[in-house]
């Protein structure tokens, strides 16, 4: 016989590295990693959005790889490096891209602003920042329906400036 609708699922016991810290739950095995990051662990910084992985709103840096986190389990994530926006930070300091988001203005209702940093990071580690095009192209997957993209793409190109000056490059 199938099991019963609604039945409860057995709870999975995860660990997740997150922001440097290790992170015991027990979870649903469906449990997202946007829900995880949220329900769970209180860190909202990462949105929830479209849920369906096309506005990027839920970005977060997987062993510093950008990955929609609502198309994530949770349980997959176990023994990766996890970063969230709240963890880019060091200490009071400022990513750089943080400040260049401050500094050009590149956001507006702010909600997308999260996903916009950790991909933009992305996009600047793996070296996609070379021109505005190029940027464009790259953040593809993070839509701001504010219109702040030109904030957006100078604030990723001040950024990668000051990374590659720091790198000695």
């Amino acid at each position: 016989m199938a099991q019963a609708a609604g039945a409860a699922t057995a709870a999975l016991d995860v660990s997740l590295r997150i922001n440097g810290t290790e992170h015991r739950l027990s979870l649903d095995p469906r449990t997202t990693l946007l829900d995880a990051l949220r329900e769970h662990l209180h860190l909202t910084g990462s949105k929830k959005g479209c849920g369906l992985g096309q506005c990027g709103a839920c970005t977060v840096l997987m062993d510093g790889m950008r990955v929609k986190a609502c198309l994530s389990l949770a349980a997959l994530a176990q023994g990766r490096e996890i970063k969230t926006i709240e963890g880019l930070a060091q200490g009071e300091e400022l990513h750089p891209l943080q400040a260049s988001f401050i500094e050009r203005d590149a956001f507006q209702c702010g909600y997308c602003t999260s996903g916009q940093i950790m991909a933009g990071v992305a996009c600047i580690s793996e070296g996609h920042a070379g021109s505005p095009q190029e940027i464009r192209e790259w953040m593809s997957g993070n839509l701001c329906r504010c219109g702040a993209h030109d904030h957006i793409v100078a604030a990723i190109q001040d950024a990668a400036a000051v990374s590659s000056s720091t790198q000695g490059g």
